[in-house]
C-alpha cells in the first residue's frame, strides 16, 4: 500500500500547486538518470507528466479527436470501440451491466475521449437508450466536445435545481442523451458521495440501456473511486509510453478490481503509426 499512498500524496501535491497557480520550474527537479545510480523508484513526477496535457487549452482538433467515431463511424478508431462495446455487451450474457465508469489513473489518458466515443458506438444500436454523463464537476470536457450547451447539469440534477429530464440534452442524430457539467460546484466530492447521487444512478439504470460515466483521474482525488463504486462495472484507460506501471497499479488497489471490466490501451502505434489511437 505504500507506493498507493505515494502515488496519491504526489497527485495531490500537484493538484494543490495547480489550484494556487504556483508553478515549478522544469529544472527545479533533476537526478542522474543512469541505471548505476538512480534508485529504482525514482521515476518522472506526476506534474512534469501532467504538463503536456495541461499546458495548452483545448482546439477543435483535439475535440473533433474526442467525437471521432461520429465525425467518422467508418474508421478504424470507431470500429476499434465497436469492439469494446461488443466485448462488454458479452459480458451482460452472465450479469446484467447498466452502468459503466470509464477510469484512469492520471490526467491526459484519453479517458473522456474513450468514455465519448463508446457512448458514441453503443448508440448507433438498434433500440437502445443510452446516456454519456460527465463526472468531472473540476474539469467537464464532455459538453465542449459535443457541442453542446446544457441549461442545466449534473451539479444542478444534484442540488435538486433541476431535473433529469430538464438537464438531458439529446445529440442530434443519435440515441444518445447526455447529462454534462453546467456549474462546477465548490463541494464536488461531496456532491458524487452524496444520496441525491446513489437515487439519481438508481433512475439512471431504470430508464436506459446503458449509461457512460467519464469520472475525473483517479489519483489525488476521491471522486473517481466514489463514482466506480455505484457502477455495474468500470473501464480502465492507460495510455502507451505515458501511464507509469506504478500509477496503474495504485489505481487498481483504489479503485474495486471485481468491477473491472477490461482496460483501453490508449496511444498505441499499430499498423506502422497509421492508426494512433485505440
Amino acid at each position: 500500500m505504500a507506493k498507493v499512498y505515494d502515488a496519491l500524496r504526489r497527485a495531490e501535491e500537484e493538484r494543490n500547486r495547480k489550484l494556487s497557480g504556483q508553478e515549478t520550474p522544469v529544472g527545479a527537479v533533476e537526478w542522474d538518470t543512469s541505471p548505476q545510480s538512480a534508485p529504482p523508484n525514482k521515476r518522472v513526477p506526476l506534474w512534469q507528466r501532467m504538463r503536456g496535457a495541461m499546458a495548452r487549452p483545448e482546439t477543435p482538433d483535439d475535440a473533433n479527436k474526442r467525437r471521432i467515431s461520429l465525425l467518422q463511424p467508418d474508421s478504424n478508431v470507431a470500429e476499434q470501440y465497436r469492439m469494446l462495446r461488443g466485448r462488454i455487451d458479452s459480458m451482460c450474457e452472465t450479469h446484467p451491466i447498466r452502468t459503466i465508469a470509464m477510469a484512469s489513473a492520471n490526467a491526459g489518458e484519453g479517458k473522456s475521449t474513450s468514455s465519448i466515443n463508446l457512448a458514441i458506438v453503443t448508440a448507433m444500436s438498434v433500440g437502445r437508450q443510452v446516456l454519456l454523463v460527465d463526472c468531472d464537476l473540476r474539469r467537464p470536457s464532455v459538453s465542449r466536445a459535443l457541442g453542446i450547451e446544457p441549461r442545466a447539469g449534473l451539479a444542478e440534477v444534484l442540488l435538486d435545481r433541476a431535473t433529469l429530464d430538464e438537464a438531458v440534452v439529446k445529440v442530434e442524430g443519435l440515441n444518445l442523451d447526455v447529462l454534462a457539467v453546467r456549474g462546477q460546484p465548490a463541494n464536488p466530492s461531496e456532491l458524487l458521495a452524496s444520496a441525491q447521487m446513489r437515487t439519481l444512478m438508481e433512475e439512471i439504470s431504470r430508464r436506459y440501456d446503458r449509461a457512460i460515466l467519464d469520472t475525473p483521474a483517479t489519483l489525488g482525488i476521491p471522486d473517481s473511486k466514489t463514482v466506480t463504486e455505484l457502477c455495474d462495472g468500470m473501464v480502465m484507460v492507460v495510455r502507451a509510453d505515458r501511464t507509469p506501471r506504478e500509477d496503474v497499479i495504485a489505481t487498481l488497489e483504489i479503485l474495486d478490481r471485481r468491477r473491472l471490466l477490461g482496460m483501453v490501451l490508449n496511444g498505441a502505434d499499430t499498423d506502422g503509426g497509421r492508426y494512433r489511437y485505440y
